[in-house]
């Protein structure tokens, strides 16, 4: 069972324990709910966080093989792949976000003949 989570740091912690199980629904559920009050704010990581999300949902595409899931995985990462520049030293919460950041571009290597 997922928990909810209200804080960023809290919701990314998570989010890497999820996607490091694979449980890549769990994850961006649970990122999902920390990213609505930083859209609504206009954060300045909010497009790193919904890339984040949208990683996560590429590979859930490619674990349930749905139909055509090379294509929909490939289109759903490329969210992830034009915000993940954001990620820069200085950044709130950096350490975590760039364990997330690594970890799906690890998976993305993991699984290259679906990108």
């Amino acid at each position: 069972m997922i928990n909810r989570k209200d804080s960023l740091k809290e919701a990314l912690e998570e989010y890497v324990e999820l996607v490091k199980l694979e449980r890549y629904f769990d994850a961006h559920e649970v990122l999902e709910e920390a990213w609505h009050p930083l859209r609504k704010a206009n954060h300045p990581l909010k497009n790193l966080v919904k890339g984040l999300i949208n990683g996560a949902i590429a590979f859930e595409h490619i674990k349930r093989d749905r139909k055509d899931s090379k294509r929909k995985a490939s289109t759903v990462y490329k969210s992830f792949d034009r915000h993940k520049n954001i990620l820069q030293e200085g950044i709130e919460e950096y350490e975590l976000l760039k364990k997330a950041c690594e970890l799906i571009e690890e998976r993305k290597l993991l699984l290259r003949e679906y990108f």
